[in-house]
C-alpha cells in the first residue's frame, strides 16, 4: 500500500490489534484513520474456523436431503442458495440474487436453458464506489456433497460476514458472493462479471477467492503475483493482495506457498476484467510433496484431498485447523483493505 494504511493483525487464535503500515519514502498524503476502527476490531475478535463449522453442517444436511449433492442446477443447490441468503439477511446485509442462464441436457439430446440464482451481499456501510470483494462457489459436483469443495470456502465467508455484520464502521464497502455453476464452466461468476457496467467494474478494488480451504492433507497456497502474464499473475495489484493474504496466513502459524492462477476457479472472470485478485486454497487431487510436508506436516505422496469430487467429501473430510487458519487469514485480508484509504500500488 502507498502512504499509510491500517492493517489488522491476528495475535493468538482470536485477538486482533491495529497496526499502521509505514508510508513509502516520498509519499506525503496524510493517513485517514477511521473514527471507529476499534469497533471493527471488536466485531472480528472471535473469528475462527469453529464459527464456520455450523455452516458446513447445514450444507451437509442440505446435501443429505437432496440426493447427496448440491450441484447446480438441482434442489440441493437451490436449498443452499436459500440458506446462505437467509444467513446474510439475518446479519443485516443488503442481499441480491442475480440470475444467470445455463444450458442443460446437451448430452441427452434434449437441450434447454435453465435460469439459476446466486447470492451477493454487501455491507450497508463503507464507500460503495470502493468495494472489497470476496467469493466462493456454492455448488458441488453431482457425485458428492462438496463439503470441502467448496462448502469450506462458503462457510469461511459466512463466518466472516456474520462476525463483521451488515453495517460495520469501515472505509470501503465489503461484498460477498456465492457463485453457482463453478463446477460446470464458471458460469455463475462469469455471468456476474459480464453483467457489470464499466463503472461497477471500476468500483471493485480487489477480489479474493476461497476455493477448498480445508483439505484433510492440507497445503497452504496463495495465488496472485506469480508466473508470467496476467492470466497467471493476475492484473496489477494482485501481488499486493496476495502479499497481505500470505502475511495474514503467517500470523496463524503457517507459511504460504505462492502459486499461479489458472482458469479453474471463479477468479478467472475477475482477472480477465482487470480486477486485482488473490486466491486461497489447500489443494485438490494432486499429491503433497515431501518438502511441503516438512513445511506444513501431513502425509507425503498422498492427495491433498483424497475425496476430491467424490461422495466421501463430507464433514469428516475437512481439516478444522486449515479451515481456521484460512478463515482468519481471509478475514484479516478483507478488513485490511476495507480500512485502507489509498489505492493499490
Amino acid at each position: 500500500m502507498r502512504d499509510i494504511a491500517i492493517a489488522l493483525v491476528f495475535r493468538g487464535r482470536g485477538m486482533l490489534s491495529l497496526v499502521l503500515v509505514a508510508a513509502l519514502a516520498g509519499c506525503t498524503a496524510a493517513p485517514v484513520v477511521h473514527p471507529d476502527a476499534s469497533r471493527s476490531t471488536q466485531l472480528l475478535t472471535d473469528m475462527s474456523g469453529a464459527g464456520a463449522l455450523p455452516h458446513l453442517e447445514a450444507l451437509q444436511r442440505i446435501a443429505d436431503a437432496n440426493g447427496g449433492n448440491r450441484a447446480s442446477p438441482g434442489p440441493g443447490y437451490e436449498a443452499s442458495v436459500d440458506y446462505v441468503a437467509d444467513v446474510l439477511r439475518g446479519a443485516g446485509y443488503d442481499v441480491t440474487l442475480p440470475t444467470y442462464p445455463v444450458v442443460t441436457g446437451e448430452r441427452r439430446g434434449d437441450r434447454g436453458i435453465v435460469v439459476l440464482t446466486q447470492v451477493v451481499a454487501q455491507t450497508r456501510t463503507g464507500d460503495p464506489a470502493r468495494v472489497v470483494m470476496a467469493g466462493a462457489h456454492l455448488d458441488s459436483v453431482p457425485d458428492g456433497p462438496g463439503i470441502n469443495d467448496n462448502g469450506s470456502g462458503v462457510a469461511a465467508l459466512l463466518e466472516i460476514a456474520t462476525r463483521l455484520g451488515g453495517a460495520p464502521q469501515l472505509v470501503n464497502a465489503v461484498r460477498f458472493a456465492f457463485w453457482g455453476s463453478e463446477e460446470v464452466d464458471l458460469n455463475g461468476s462469469t455471468a456476474y462479471v459480464e453483467s457489470l457496467s464499466s463503472a461497477e467494474r471500476a468500483a471493485l478494488l480487489l477480489y479474493v477467492n476461497l476455493d477448498m480451504v480445508a483439505s484433510p492433507n492440507a497445503g497452504y497456497f496463495v495465488q496472485g503475483g506469480e508466473g508470467r502474464g496476467p492470466s497467471q499473475t493476475g492484473p496489477p495489484g494482485s501481488a499486493e493482495v496476495a502479499r497481505v493474504l500470505a502475511k495474514q496466513l503467517a500470523v496463524t502459524g503457517v507459511a504460504a506457498k505462492p502459486t499461479t492462477f489458472d482458469d479453474a476457479s471463479d477468479y478467472a472472470p475477475f482477472i480477465e476484467a482487470g480486477v486485482p485478485s488473490a486466491g486461497a486454497l489447500t489443494g485438490d487431487a494432486d499429491d503433497k510433496s515431501a518438502s511441503e510436508v516438512r513445511s506444513w506436516g501431513g502425509r507425503p505422496g498422498e492427495a491433498y484431498d483424497r475425496c476430491y469430487h467424490s461422495a466421501c467429501d463430507r464433514l469428516d473430510n475437512v481439516d478444522p485447523v486449515a479451515l481456521d487458519r484460512f478463515t482468519r487469514a481471509a478475514a484479516g485480508t478483507l478488513v485490511h483493505f476495507a480500512l485502507a484509504t489509498v489505492p493499490l500500488p
